[in-house]
């Protein structure tokens, strides 16, 4: 059994994007491997957000993964900051990380394109932070999506580093891993480009969503006048819906529109409305019991206190190794 490491992010809701990419590889990952699965509150901070912010992001995010059916019997899910080892080895890791590598991270350039006002150190070492995290547990598989592959490969390379530094064959190199299949790509709803929240409240449809709110943003949805020759290509964003509709609508539904598209008779607002009821009676459920966990405090400190105990006994022995193997044994 492979060890399996991934962060979930503690800044908002998940989105359709994140359950038909993510969320239905880690529900494997879980029944197959040892799983470590951690809401990421440190990573957040580079952001500075307000306290009770992030502690209802963290609540909110534990209720949807609860809701979504990671089973912390089958993984361990745990909040990042309620295991301190993990701060000591993003320390330790530090000491071989180099300025000029850190920099030229495409995350970190991009994220001090867009906030130039707040280029903070945590900003700067976020891969080496990452890398903590997969190497606490000796992680051999993360699953990542693209935008992540360059940090994937630092945390490589700092593993690496620290082997050769010290003459050991200690951290292994972990691998990226979606069962050798392509990931979901969901489209968002503005006609180009994934999913995704950092495009835009409108572009996503969160699990949280309320029936209204999530009407209105698929009626929003980028459409055009339709075709004007049978059998035409679909454009982008027409076909963004298309996507959309395949994953939450049956297969008949589906069709209907897929011809009334074809022989050039399609009405954008019907699709878009069938699409928008589908999604709910999709979402309905799911909203539902993250409602029901919301309100189950003992639930959720369980969880928590239970993730801590379980990661804190894997991330206790990988730190006291690393503090033998630099020298820091007095």
């Amino acid at each position: 059994m492979e060890t399996v490491v991934s962060g979930i992010r503690s800044t908002g809701n998940l989105h359709l994007g994140n359950y038909f990419g993510a969320m239905k590889n880690f529900l494997r990952m879980q029944e197959e491997n040892q799983c470590y699965f951690f809401i990421a509150d440190y990573h957040s901070l580079t952001t500075h957000p307000k306290p009770q912010d992030l502690r209802q992001n963290v609540r909110q995010v534990l209720a949807e993964y609860l809701a979504c059916g990671l089973d912390p019997e089958k993984c361990t899910l745990y909040v990042q900051s309620d295991v301190p080892e993990v701060a000591e080895l993003y320390l330790l890791l530090n000491m071989h990380a180099y300025k000029g590598e850190l920099e030229r991270a495409t995350t970190f350039k991009e994220k001090a394109r867009k906030q130039p006002d707040n280029i903070n150190a945590g900003l700067l070492t976020y891969p080496v932070l990452m890398a903590a995290d997969i190497l606490l547990h000796r992680a051999s598989k993360v699953p990542v999506g693209k935008d992540q592959e360059q940090h994937l490969e630092m945390t490589r390379q700092f593993g690496n580093r620290f082997n050769r530094m010290y003459e050991v064959d200690y951290f292994p190199e972990p691998q990226a891993f979606n069962f050798g299949v392509q990931l979901v790509k969901v489209p968002g709803l503005d006609g180009s480009g994934k999913m995704g929240k950092s495009e835009g409240e409108g572009n996503a449809v969160f699990l949280f969503d309320t029936d209204e709110a999530l009407k209105k943003k698929v009626m929003r949805a980028v459409s055009d006048a339709g075709p004007s020759e049978p059998n035409s290509q679909k454009p982008e964003a027409i076909q963004n819906l298309f996507t959309l509709m395949d994953l939450v609508s049956t297969k008949e539904t589906l069709q209907f529109f897929d011809d009334a598209f074809n022989n050039c008779t399609i009405r954008y607002g019907d699709m878009k409305k069938q699409l928008a009821e589908d999604m709910i009676v999709f979402v309905s459920p799911i909203r539902s019991r993250i409602t029901e966990i919301l309100k189950d405090e003992s639930l959720l400190t369980d969880v928590m206190k239970r993730g801590k105990e379980k990661a804190q006994a894997s991330a206790r022995k990988t730190v006291s190794e690393v503090r033998e193997i630099m020298g820091i044994r007095y």
